[in-house]
């Protein structure tokens, strides 16, 4: 009833291969509301001669009919996606690493503002943040009528 998946890609200089396996026979001995499945998750990555290898446990709701071992992989590999993306986006675009604020309360609350306005930027059809961002910087009513109204009538 276990199931197994490998897949290997190169690219961009490095190759990298992932092992999944799954398997349903710890759903009734864990005490983990709605456990279906638990899944080992190996990684290896080759870097010019360097090789770096990760293994990495998880459990899921999501049951062997519903999601085999190949789709517990995309699915992993697809969250990394967005992942990365939000970061890139959160770090490159907005500063966030750059940011000098360590201490409290207040790296969260920022974090959390950045948060709050790529909701709003991706809501209103915004895709382009940084250009999105620079129009708000020369157009400060906007971005208030943004933050106030939710909307942005005219961008």
């Amino acid at each position: 009833m276990d199931d197994l998946t490998e897949k290997a890609n190169k690219g961009h200089g490095r190759v990298e291969y992932r092992r999944l396996r799954s398997s349903p026979r710890l759903r009734g001995y864990l005490e983990w509301p709605g456990v279906e499945q638990v899944c080992v998750l190996e990684r290896v990555r080759r870097v010019g001669g360097a090789e770096h290898r990760e293994t990495v446990f998880a459990v899921t709701s999501l049951a062997p009919g519903k999601a085999s071992a190949g789709r517990l992989l995309e699915l992993a590999r697809g969250h990394w996606g967005i992942e990365n993306e939000l970061h890139w986006v959160k770090d490159v675009v907005m500063g966030e690493d750059a940011c000098r604020v360590r201490t409290g309360d207040a790296p969260q609350v920022l974090s959390g503002l950045r948060n709050a306005a790529l909701r709003l930027l991706h809501r209103n059809g915004l895709g382009q943040i940084a250009a999105a961002l620079r129009h708000l910087a020369a157009f400060p009513l906007k971005a208030i009528q943004l933050v106030t109204q939710g909307r942005i009538t005219d961008l």
